[in-house]
């Protein structure tokens, strides 16, 4: 019984192995790329606010959160970016091809959401940034893109990401 118990863990732990490689793999392939002069590019939010990422990021980390009303995974993990926003973190997010602004206020306030939101109507920003998956979760610290993660994101995973930019 020992014995078996012992042969599943090293089994598990093997399967993990390969599942967090496979992870970093997909991220490191699927990466954004950041444009140049990201950081002092102006951007305007949807409530009229006019900001650049070098000066978002300059004291804490900024985590850029690409993602779109129609995106179902994005159900999951916008609801823990609201949570990191609202229990003070540096969150700025970007909403992908999600229709023009009245339209994705009323979605935000329908859904109960309340974060910095830029609105990439055409999806031009995007671009720029060769997003090809959503969510994608950019760490940005001191106007330099630290960590880049595409598809479904704990909580969690986003506070340590956040962390290990700012200790590092």
């Amino acid at each position: 019984m020992v014995s078996k118990l012992r042969r599943w863990l090293r089994e598990g732990l093997i399967f993990l192995t390969l599942l967090a490689g496979g992870m970093l793999l997909m991220d490191a392939w699927r990466a954004p790329q950041a444009p140049t002069s990201f950081n002092s590019t102006p951007l305007n939010t949807l409530d009229g606010e006019r900001v650049t990422l070098a000066a978002l990021s300059e004291e804490e980390p900024l985590l850029i959160y690409f993602w779109a009303t129609w995106c179902g995974v994005c159900r999951y993990t916008t609801p823990d970016v609201a949570r990191l926003q609202a229990q003070g973190k540096n969150v700025l997010t970007i909403a992908l091809r999600s229709g023009d602004e009245q339209t994705l206020t009323r979605w935000l306030a329908r859904k109960g959401i309340s974060f910095p939101v830029i609105n990439d109507a055409d999806g031009a920003l995007s671009r720029r940034w060769d997003i090809s998956v959503t969510p994608t979760l950019v760490v940005v610290s001191k106007g330099q893109v630290v960590s880049t993660t595409s598809g479904w994101t704990s909580y969690w995973g986003m506070v340590l990401r956040l962390w290990w930019a700012k200790v590092s």
